[in-house]
Parts: C-alpha cells; sequence; structure tokens
C-alpha cells in the first residue's frame, strides 16, 4: 500500500481488502508489491507463537503479529486470564537505530492495549 500515513484507518481496511482478494486469485501486478519499506505479517494466523520475521529488501523493517491466546498475565499483583499476542520486530541497524524501533514497538504495544487511545488515533 502506498501513503499509509495520509489515509485513515477505513481507507486502509478497504484497500488491504481489495489486495488481499486479488492476492487470493493471483491478480496482483509486481507495480503493487513492488517499492515497500516496512511489512506487517501475520504469522498467529496459522498458530505460530514467536519468529523472527526476514526483512525483504530493499524495505527497512518487518512487524510479525502473532496468535492470539488466553494466558497469564499479572494486573495490580493480581494473576487474571486475558488475551495476549506477541509482537516481533526485525529491522535493519543500517537505517534504523535500535532504540528507535524499541520506541516504536512500545508505541504499536500501547496504543493497541489501550482501546481509546486506539479510536482516538485512528478517528
Amino acid at each position: 500500500m502506498r501513503d499509509v500515513d495520509k489515509k485513515d484507518i477505513f481507507e486502509l481496511a478497504g484497500e488491504i481488502e481489495t489486495l488481499a482478494e486479488k492476492a487470493r486469485k493471483a491478480q496482483l501486478t509486481l507495480d503493487e508489491v513492488r517499492g515497500g519499506t516496512f511489512t506487517i505479517t501475520n504469522v498467529g494466523a496459522i498458530g505460530g507463537l514467536f519468529a523472527t520475521p526476514i526483512v525483504n529488501v530493499p524495505e527497512v523493517a518487518i512487524l510479525g503479529l502473532h496468535k492470539i491466546a488466553k494466558r497469564p498475565v499479572v494486573r495490580d499483583g493480581k494473576v487474571e486470564i486475558r488475551d495476549t499476542t506477541f509482537f516481533s520486530l526485525s529491522f535493519d541497524h543500517r537505517v534504523v537505530d535500535g532504540a528507535y524501533a524499541a520506541r516504536f514497538t512500545s508505541r504499536v504495544i500501547e496504543t493497541v492495549q489501550d482501546t481509546k487511545k486506539l479510536l482516538s488515533e485512528v478517528l
């Protein structure tokens, strides 16, 4: 997808749906899959918990999303069973500083954990 920073969540969802349908039908063009800088991959769709996504050159990073599952977590000193997932970020250190990448991952996690924050940033 191009210019995602200029699109709202609804435009992105529509574009993802269109591209996914074209991919399922083997109708994507080379222009539609070239020129990326960042990939998001869903390893969880096939049940993976952990992975090390490999950056597709010339891209600079890839974020792997893993299976959502109920796991024990500690909240306010108490163990609760909650839906959790893991993220894996791989990036090219020649282009992206590790501290910046860690802050990016933390920001993604914070936004996903707080539904109100997620919606306020989307809308």
